[in-house]
């Protein structure tokens, strides 16, 4: 097996990636009141100096009182947070690597780990977890307004400590995705709407003022998602028509690169082809795409976190994709997760090293 396509470089904008592996963003928890540590630190440069082409932190919190549902959930405001990340940056740059942080508000989504946290500060479109759960409340204009201004000056803070693009967290559930999804989505104003194009505006507002904040050749990558946490069935776009018209929007309003969300990456996203959701969205709007979902591994993340181990798996059907031009770019998790050396032992074709992936490595930092 042949890895070479995925060990080309990849330019774009003020990207320059040295190969395809990009590691996924991923939840951990190990930043005391949320302030990034020289432990966090570490543990991203460990990954940039085992040859993992990009970096997407774990979701930072926006500056919004319930940005974030959990204590030790890392932020991205005040001064000694982003001093923390400041510390990430510069030593993922001397590894060698780019990083970009993820900009995250989880919306009406409750403390997973149960930490005593008001449920009137949690907000949303209509003050809904799902379609039949109330949680928090329903946003004013000025909250929404608010919000915008939030992303954006975090996205201008990012690019003044010397990440190398941002993310915005449009997907699984979280808040932006609450906006997306007519079943939390119920207001009757302009953020509201019977179409996905007009329950959209609200990330669309967020991406021009975010590019508002980082100017033309800053990449802005926003990651999406059908499927949500209340709902691993749900679905955003039903026929690629749907697709476009969600999509297509967002990459007019400032989206550079679609990070495309699904549990398997080998599943097809629609029957009349085999294209998967990052295939998709690369064909309906021409922008770079990254796939990602169980990559290297033979099972999803959602067994990972009832305790189930997972196997490592060939990567054959991903570079068929990948030479093919499917997609761009292919984000690793929890094989990442479990061995820093990942992406080492896939360049040197040394399979027979490759770990089985440990859920015991969600409790670690290492």
């Amino acid at each position: 097996m042949s890895t070479n396509t995925l060990f080309q470089p990849f330019r774009f904008k003020g990207l320059k990636l040295p190969n395809r592996i990009v590691m996924a963003p991923m939840t951990r928890g190990f930043s005391p009141n949320g302030y990034p540590t020289k432990d966090v630190a570490n543990y991203y440069a460990k990954r940039a100096a085992s040859e993992v082409g990009l970096i997407i932190s774990e979701g930072t919190g926006i500056a919004r009182p319930a940005s974030l549902n959990g204590a030790n959930f890392p932020r991205f405001y005040s001064e000694q947070a982003l001093a923390g990340w400041k510390q990430v940056i510069d030593a993922v740059h001397a590894a060698g690597g780019s990083m970009i942080p993820q900009l995250w508000h989880v919306g009406a989504v409750p403390p997973p780990y149960g930490d005593d946290l008001p449920v009137d500060l949690f907000e949303s479109p209509s003050g809904l977890n799902s379609p039949d759960q109330p949680f928090g409340k329903a946003m004013t204009d000025a909250d929404i307004a608010d919000t915008i201004a939030a992303f954006a000056s975090a996205a201008a803070d990012a690019k003044r400590l010397g990440f190398d693009a941002v993310e915005l967290h449009g997907a699984h559930g979280y808040l932006i995705d609450q906006f997306f999804w007519k079943g939390t989505n119920r207001r009757t104003d302009r953020f509201g709407g019977v179409t996905i194009a007009e329950r959209g505006r609200f990330a669309a507002e967020i991406l021009q003022a975010v590019r508002a904040a980082v100017g033309s050749e800053f990449p802005i990558i926003l990651r999406l998602s059908q499927w949500k946490q209340q709902d691993y069935t749900a679905r955003l776009a039903n026929t690629p028509a749907e697709m476009e018209e969600w999509l297509q929007p967002l990459v007019d309003a400032g989206a550079d690169i679609l990070h495309c969300s699904q549990r398997r990456f080998w599943e097809p996203e629609f029957d009349e082809s085999d294209l998967n959701f990052a295939g998709w969205a690369k064909k309906l709007t021409g922008v770079p795409t990254i796939t990602v979902g169980s990559v290297g591994l033979s099972s999803d993340f959602i067994g990972a976190f009832s305790g189930e181990a997972s196997q490592a798996a060939s990567l054959g059907e991903l570079l068929r994709r990948l030479e093919r031009g499917d997609f761009d770019l292919v984000a690793v998790g929890r094989a990442l997760l479990q061995d820093p050396q990942w992406a080492v032992k896939i360049h040197q074709n040394r399979t027979a090293d490759l770990m089985n992936f440990n859920p015991s490595a969600l409790a670690m930092l290492t």
